[in-house]
């Protein structure tokens, strides 16, 4: 299944070594083939290091993608909070482009006392005018909207569907963290066979192959309460959303897929799904 790969989202908490070199070689001998760089802080990488870890990445057939900093907030009111929010993504964007990153994932923000249509509204003016940015600084990397797992935050599934396609998929594809929807319904969409099904071909539906090919995915399971997401919980916790679901469609629909770790145990339930993944793939 090559057209699958399988990555945590992070330094493998199996790795004693704290040098950043020794990730990728460390990721192939397990059996992983993506990573997750996690800013999600704040960006602290000189663009040395971060081309030497591109490369490094890549040597090692090491897929890698880019979590940007929590503290955006992309829909805001206040000038300050989106203008710095802006500065921080687009500091994600560079570092990502720098080391070769696929995608940079980014949470939305928050609707706080905006309705919803005009919490999406602003953060796709404002992704608008970030894009051109970009794109006058020559940088590649796409931007990516994640499904979010708090009912109080910007990131349903059709929310960042209709902010990819506003901007153009040439710049922007949903990341789809399953859990994050899982907790955001708060259980009531159960994700089985059907509903991942549905997910995938409706992001495909409305915003063609190229989203899905690949499809960026966050797994984990998760709790909820009532406004979502609480915590994440590893694979086979008792927890939804169950993976095996997911693979069985994975295997028969063709769809190629990165496949992000966010549980607790990152590279051990990567390989977990990993292995989940072969048993029903075809021998």
């Amino acid at each position: 299944m090559d057209r699958v790969r399988f990555g945590p989202a992070g330094r493998p908490l199996s790795l004693k070594s704290k040098k950043l070199e020794d990730i990728p070689p460390y990721l192939k001998q397990l059996g992983l083939n993506a990573m997750e760089y996690e800013a999600v802080r704040r960006v602290n990488i000189s663009e040395e290091k971060a081309v030497n870890f591109g490369n490094l990445a890549r040597e090692y057939g090491i897929l890698l993608s880019l979590h940007a900093p929590y503290a955006l907030n992309l829909a805001a009111s206040k000038e300050e909070t989106y203008k710095g929010s802006l500065e921080r993504l687009f500091r994600a964007a560079e570092a990502a482009d720098w080391m070769g990153a696929y995608r940079v994932v980014f949470h939305p923000g928050y609707y706080r006392d905006l309705e919803p249509n005009v919490a999406l509204r602003n953060v796709i003016e404002r992704l608008g005018i970030l894009v051109e940015k970009l794109v006058s600084k020559g940088i590649r990397t796409v931007l990516s909207p994640e499904t979010t797992g708090k009912v109080k935050q910007v990131g349903s599934l059709e929310e960042v569907v209709e902010i990819s396609r506003s901007i153009g998929v040439k710049y922007c594809i949903p990341t789809i963290d399953f859990a994050h929807i899982y907790a955001r319904s708060r259980g009531e969409r159960p994700l089985n066979v059907n509903d991942y099904l549905d997910i995938l071909e409706y992001i495909e539906k409305e915003l063609g192959r190229e989203a899905v090919n690949p499809v960026h995915i966050h797994f984990s399971e998760i709790e909820f309460g009532e406004g979502g997401e609480v915590r994440h919980h590893p694979i086979g916790s008792g927890y939804g959303p169950d993976f095996t679901p997911l693979a069985k469609v994975l295997v028969e629909t063709g769809y190629s897929a990165v496949i992000i770790s966010e549980s607790p145990l990152l590279e051990e339930d990567a390989l977990k799904m990993k292995k989940s993944l072969q048993e029903i793939a075809p021998k």
